[in-house]
């Protein structure tokens, strides 16, 4: 299986940056997308960005004038630098891989444990 592993949550004022990194391990055929998705209190869980193998990025409406997605393929790692946060940005963030472990595996998602982001004074 792929295993992915998150870290660089925390807690920061609003305005202020943060940046996540996802590394994925184990057994990895392909990786064929990496993004990032958040999970806020009472709400269901929302894709933040992501960037397929050939560089393609997406993000959501309230996020792409500020957040940027990276990816290191050398690494298997993606970024996700966060600027000008705002408390609507506190969610548990989680780290998902689209991916197949072995050539004859099928593709499928793979989900990191998350990482709390909480913007506040």
């Amino acid at each position: 299986q792929v295993q992915l592993a998150e870290s660089g949550g925390g807690l920061v004022q609003p305005g202020g940056s943060l940046r996540l990194s996802c590394g994925a391990s184990g057994s990895i055929f392909r990786i064929y997308a990496m993004g990032w998705y958040r999970q806020a209190p009472g709400k269901e869980r929302e894709l933040v960005a992501r960037i397929t193998f050939d560089g393609s990025t997406n993000y959501a409406d309230s996020v792409k004038d500020r957040f940027t997605i990276s990816r290191v393929n050398a690494k298997n790692t993606v970024d996700l630098q966060m600027n000008s946060l705002k408390p609507e940005d506190t969610a548990v963030y989680s780290c998902n891989a689209d991916a197949r472990a072995a050539p004859t595996a099928s593709r499928m998602d793979y989900w990191g444990k998350g990482t709390l982001v909480t913007v506040s004074d």
